[in-house]
């Protein structure tokens, strides 16, 4: 592989630079790509003063520009060491870089504790929207229950949160859930739904009447004053709980008020409160029951691809998962998993109003979150609830992808070769890709395959099958040195371009050899070369004798392996239709009176051995004329031997 040592730092040029990040953010990655920078970014003389003042103290930094225009906020341990570090390191891509250099000013507000760093950092990050921090998607879309602060409450759902001290819960990714929610609300919590203004002065002054959700015992009237305000908040603080997963505790209380209703011989209202038990129960039973073991946790598991973090919540109540919400992140500075799990689990606690004191994560990470237990998993009822969640979060992530390859196929393909290009650690997308696979039979009729790759699609009128020459008994290093070596000598003498990637099937050996066709035609280190082993799918490169092990589900080995099954299927089906004719040819030569010319008529019409054996004598007459025809035919059917 390509070592950055091996390459140059290209310096960008300011005054065009930022116009380019603009619109093409992939250009400032390509360049840096070719290597890091050797040397950390070295800030001026008022940012060096600066840099020795700043208290060695956890807080919040920002980084500021020549405008006064905050670029990034950030939290630190130890502000000092934290901030000096953008300018004593190599950054491992280029947006950190050119962010770096656009620092003008730096300001910081110190804490007492990380834990108040990391709720500030949240907060200024949702007041300021800085253009180098990851962008929450906005979640106004989503639906939220809303317990409405008003005299009786109302329970609905809205897509607009307002600040006027009423109760939001959400948001629900899911709409059909969220209205199973109110449902069972309605079924067991007999809430009024109408927009009457119940204040106490107007139900004394009887200026409200009962409506037909009165008769149909939907609501207990509260508009006359047949129902009592303290009754009421007893019905809402059920529902409170029962949205928020608590249904055991529901349950609890529906069961001693029955239990009290009969005691006191109403049978009637004790019969209406064990309907309501049931249909919790039937809910319950549709719920997504993971233990009986389990309290109260939150699970979070992080997911990234070349351009955004997936990170998904669920949230469990007496073993059962009660919700399931996954975010989206746009990775503006390349986040790593952890990265993002840091900066989310704040942002969607706060979101969730979670008071959960243990959370499970996917990626190990310290998050001071006070009276927190944060740990990942290792086995266990814990680790299969972290497989669950990062389930539902490539689910999401599955889901946005075939929405944008319908609606926009380009920008499908712009993602894929992104993400193939930083899975495959290549300077350049890898738009025209190659692979070859070899055939032969014990070694005889060794043939090889090209399959050639746009885009992520088969450009089947660019395959190209070659018959190995000179190579005697099966030797597959020489005959995909041989292939590789015939098929780039004749795009380079014909000045087409060349692949930005070669793969051959194979491991170490198959790789080499087609290593020593790329050195004899010079183009090794200006074509991307790597090969695919079988066995366990693992991707070798020149010179690097650790294979690269994909995640089964990459869309990048699945390109990989497409392209080595369709080189595989292609070689073959050439290498039978050659083995067929060479096989028709040498049988047919040792019958009496049949020259080659004969023998060619009968391939050339017939295609295999197989189809001219089973041809009638008529069939042969029309091919071969009526002598030839009757000799060819007796010698399939026995009547002729073979000199």
């Amino acid at each position: 592989m390509r070592k950055p040592s091996d390459c140059c730092w290209v310096e960008p040029r300011s005054s065009g630079w930022d116009w380019f990040d603009a619109v093409w953010p992939g250009l400032a990655n390509f360049v840096y790509s070719q290597a890091p920078a050797p040397f950390g970014m070295i800030p001026s003389e008022t940012l060096t003063r600066l840099l020795k003042t700043l208290p060695e103290k956890p807080g919040v930094y920002h980084h500021l520009d020549k405008e006064g225009k905050i670029l990034y906020i950030g939290k630190a341990k130890n502000l000092k060491k934290r901030v000096s570090s953008y300018f004593s390191k190599s950054h491992e891509t280029a947006r950190i870089g050119l962010m770096v250099k656009k620092i003008a000013d730096i300001k910081t507000i110190v804490t007492e504790t990380e834990y108040e760093a990391l709720l500030l950092e949240n907060t200024l990050i949702k007041q300021h929207q800085p253009r180098y921090n990851v962008s929450l998607k906005d979640d106004k879309t989503y639906p939220w229950i809303v317990i409405k602060k008003e005299p009786f409450p109302r329970i609905f759902y809205t897509r607009k949160k307002i600040n006027d001290g009423s109760e939001y819960f959400g948001p629900y990714a899911s709409v059909r859930s969220m209205k199973a929610v109110l449902e069972l609300i309605r079924q067991i919590h007999p809430l009024r739904t109408c927009t009457l203004a119940l204040k106490e002065e107007s139900i004394a002054a009887g200026r409200f009447q009962k409506c037909l959700e009165y008769h149909l015992g939907n609501c207990l009237g509260p508009c006359e004053g047949l129902q009592s305000r303290a009754e009421y908040e007893h019905e809402i603080a059920l529902a409170r709980a029962l949205i928020g997963g608590r249904l055991g505790q529901v349950k609890k209380r529906l069961h001693e008020r029955m239990l009290a209703e009969a005691e006191a011989l109403r049978f009637e209202e004790a019969q209406r409160l064990k309907q309501r038990i049931e249909w919790l129960e039937r809910y319950q039973a549709k719920s997504t029951v993971v233990s009986n073991t389990l309290d109260e946790l939150d699970v979070f598991s992080a997911l990234i691809d070349a351009q955004f973090g997936y990170i998904n919540y669920l949230k469990v109540i007496d073993g059962a998962v009660v919700h399931s919400h996954t975010t989206e992140y746009r990775r503006k500075l390349d986040e790593s998993a952890e990265e993002l799990l840091g900066l989310s689990i704040a942002e969607i606690r706060g979101l969730f109003r979670s008071q959960s004191k243990e959370v499970l994560v996917s990626h190990a990470l310290e998050l001071p979150l006070e009276g927190v237990w944060i740990h990942q998993p290792l086995r266990g009822e814990k680790k299969a609830l972290i497989e669950l969640s990062l389930k539902n979060a490539r689910s999401f992530r599955v889901e946005k992808l075939k929405n944008i390859q319908i609606v926009d196929p380009e920008r499908h393909v712009r993602r894929i070769m992104e993400q193939m290009k930083v899975d495959l650690r290549l300077t350049e997308e890898p738009r025209h890709i190659e692979c070859f696979d070899n055939s032969n039979t014990q070694g005889s009729d060794p043939v090889s395959a090209c399959v050639v790759f746009r885009d992520g699609k088969p450009s089947k009128s660019e395959y190209r099958h070659f018959n190995v020459r000179d190579i005697e008994g099966p030797d597959d290093f020489a005959s995909m040195e041989q292939a590789v070596f015939r098929r780039y000598d004749r795009l380079i003498k014909e000045g087409a371009a060349l692949p930005q990637l070669v793969v051959v099937d194979g491991g170490k050996g198959q790789l080499s050899a087609a290593l020593k066709s790329f050195d004899a035609l010079g183009i090794r280190g200006k074509v991307a070369l790597l090969g695919i082993a079988k066995r366990l799918e693992e991707l070798y490169f020149p010179n690097d004798p650790i294979p690269l092990y994909l995640d089964k589900r990459s869309e990048t080995l699945r390109v990989i392996q497409q392209m080595r099954d369709e080189a595989h299927r292609f070689g073959l089906t050439h290498h039978r239709k050659r083995r067929s004719k060479t096989s028709l040819g040498t049988t047919l030569e040792g019958i009496e009176g049949v020259g080659i010319k004969t023998i060619e008529r009968l391939l050339a019409h017939f295609k295999s051995a197989k189809k001219a054996e089973a041809a009638s004598l008529a069939e042969l007459e029309e091919v071969l004329g009526k002598s030839k025809a009757q000799l060819v035919h007796a010698y399939f059917h026995g009547d002729v031997d073979a000199t």
